[in-house]
């Protein structure tokens, strides 16, 4: 069945996602408000130019906004300011001679992205923020975007971790002959836009597991060409079942599509019903069943014409497959 108005640019291949790092994406998830220094030294329009060293020099700060008594941001004071005047021999004149009077501002509720598109086209080194009623709400500098990523990257890899241990320790307080972990997708038939995303889930369960990145990568493979052929083979996609257990993965994969003519020719590379349409986006290529097979320890396809297709894959644990949490848990269960 073709996709639901396929288009190439509504397709995220491997390449593209793989090239957007996590800081990019933090870009885009931290608000300046979460990063920015909101305890701001201000100067007043009156103030001499000698009080701004003074204060610059105690604060140990570069920049600062200069605000009237009424809280109104007229400006800013940076250094090539303080400079400007020093050359002038000047320090006893009012800040508000010297100080930029239209200063560069960003919003506490845009993301950081855009505070760092402003950062390269001004090329001025901190950015006065305004909150939703114009109002002062404190500084921005890259150095405060700088540390606000290293923060969440930490809570990144604080949380995973957790997770992983959380994973690694799901069985150890459950007494049962037999215990496992079941994870069950539906996939809708000519949804590429979503393609791969019960196999990542699939794999990134299995890493937190305990599972060796080489058994997760297996797994993650084989579920991905199933996941792939039920959105191009099938007519209303179909369900992708996996059961984790201490000693085998087991993957079902069944849908209620045309179901295969042929099922022995269809395990030979290169062999593929695809449209025209279907190979121009990239798939189809007909090494689908046979990457499943190089993956799996154990293997096996049923289908009848009309009656739709049966998937099964087995991945059998070894010590070298699994890590410390699957290995405990295969004592226990």
């Amino acid at each position: 069945m073709a996709p639901n108005n396929p288009s190439k640019s509504t397709v995220i291949t491997d390449q593209v996602a793989e090239s957007i790092t996590r800081v990019e994406e933090l870009g885009y998830e931290i608000k300046v408000r979460e990063v920015m220094n909101a305890k701001v030294k201000c100067l007043e329009p009156s103030m001499t130019m000698r009080a701004a060293v003074e204060m610059f020099r105690k604060e140990m700060i570069s920049g600062a906004p200069v605000v009237t008594n009424d809280g109104k941001l007229v400006g800013v004071v940076s250094m090539e300011d303080l400079i400007h005047c020093l050359c002038q021999s000047d320090l006893d004149s009012p800040v508000e001679k010297y100080m930029t009077h239209e200063p560069i501002t960003v919003r506490e509720y845009e993301p950081v992205v855009e505070a760092l598109k402003t950062f390269v086209n001004s090329k001025v080194g901190r950015l006065v923020v305004l909150n939703a009623e114009e109002e002062l709400a404190g500084i921005l500098t890259k150095g405060d975007i700088t540390r606000g990523f290293l923060s969440a990257l930490q809570r990144d890899y604080e949380h995973e971790e957790l997770r992983k241990y959380r994973a690694r320790h799901l069985f150890e307080d459950i007494n049962s002959d037999r215990s496992s972990l079941i994870l069950r997708y539906t996939i809708k038939a000519g949804d590429f836009t979503h393609g791969g995303q019960a196999s990542s889930n699939i794999k990134r369960a299995l890493l937190r597991l305990g599972a060796s990145p080489q058994l997760a990568r297996r797994v993650g493979i084989a579920v991905y060409e199933a996941e792939i052929n039920l959105i191009i083979h099938t007519n209303e996609g179909g369900i992708i079942r996996a059961e984790i257990e201490p000693h085998r993965i087991s993957i079902r994969v069944f849908d209620n599509g045309p179901g295969i003519e042929n099922v022995e020719l269809a395990m030979q590379p290169g062999y593929s019903t695809a449209t025209e349409e279907i190979r121009e986006l990239g798939f189809g290529a007909g090494m689908g069943l046979v990457n499943i097979a190089r993956c799996v320890d154990n293997m096996a396809l049923e289908s009848v014409p009309g009656s739709g297709t049966r998937l099964r894959m087995k991945f059998f644990l070894d010590e070298e497959s699994v890590g410390e949490g699957m290995s405990r848990n295969k004592e226990t269960s």
